[in-house]
């Protein structure tokens, strides 16, 4: 009987510097992107890149993407996947909720109006402009953060997204309203740019350890029968 090694692990796909480099990239981007733009970016040549992106796919970290194409076969494109977990662990995030509090505790009105207007307005630079659906987009963006969504009902023009981490908590135990304040007000502006029309219905929390906080979104375009 031959042995097959074993499935290559996110903590082994990103101890190589340039698969490293690439997942921190699309998650800075936080949108789809092709391989050709993330080769120019690192300054490297796109087949070497796509072997490393095929890499990451394979240990889970990344996912093929749909992108808006008119016409045409649509070229390769890459994001954060939803179950990614770098280094093991499900995402935490600190350098970036740092600096975005920050801006938001300098805010003028300040409390939670001011909280949840700087996050609306971090969501709108935060969002992708290329994405296939205001679905699809919404969830590569909450991926990219670490939140690790899942679809858990599509009924007609509404959604509802799970969250399954939350790379926030603990600063959430440290003050739940700021924090959830300010995701709240990110996710209005992801849906501000991705879906101007779409309504943010209900942004239920839930502890931060288990996790499992819904989103709710009404006014998005309905899905093809055979989508």
């Amino acid at each position: 009987m031959i042995d097959l090694p074993a499935m290559p692990g996110s903590d082994d796909a990103l101890s190589q510097p340039t698969r490293a480099r690439l997942f921190a990239l699309l998650s800075d981007l936080g949108r789809p992107a092709r391989t050709a733009e993330l080769a120019e970016r690192l300054g490297l040549h796109p087949n070497g890149v796509r072997i490393h992106l095929e890499r990451l796919e394979r240990a889970g970290l990344i996912e093929h993407a749909r992108v808006r194409q008119p016409r045409g076969r649509p070229p390769d494109s890459w994001a954060i996947a939803p179950d990614a977990q770098p280094g093991g662990d499900s995402p935490r995030a600190y350098q970036d909720l740092g600096r975005w509090l920050a801006r938001a505790l300098a805010a003028r009105p300040a409390g939670p109006r001011g909280i949840e207007r700087t996050g609306r307005e971090i969501g709108h630079e935060l969002a992708p402009r290329d994405a296939s659906s205001s679905v699809d987009a919404l969830r590569t963006s909450l991926a990219a953060l670490g939140f690790r969504p899942t679809i858990d009902e599509r009924a007609g023009d509404r959604v509802t997204v799970c969250l399954r981490n939350c790379p926030y908590r603990d600063a959430v135990h440290e003050n739940q309203a700021a924090i959830c304040t300010l995701h709240k007000g990110i996710t209005r502006g992801l849906l501000d740019v991705l879906e101007p029309g779409a309504r943010l219905e209900a942004f239920i929390p839930r502890d931060p350890d288990r996790a499992g906080c819904r989103i709710e979104v009404g006014g998005l375009p309905e899905e093809p029968a055979d989508a």
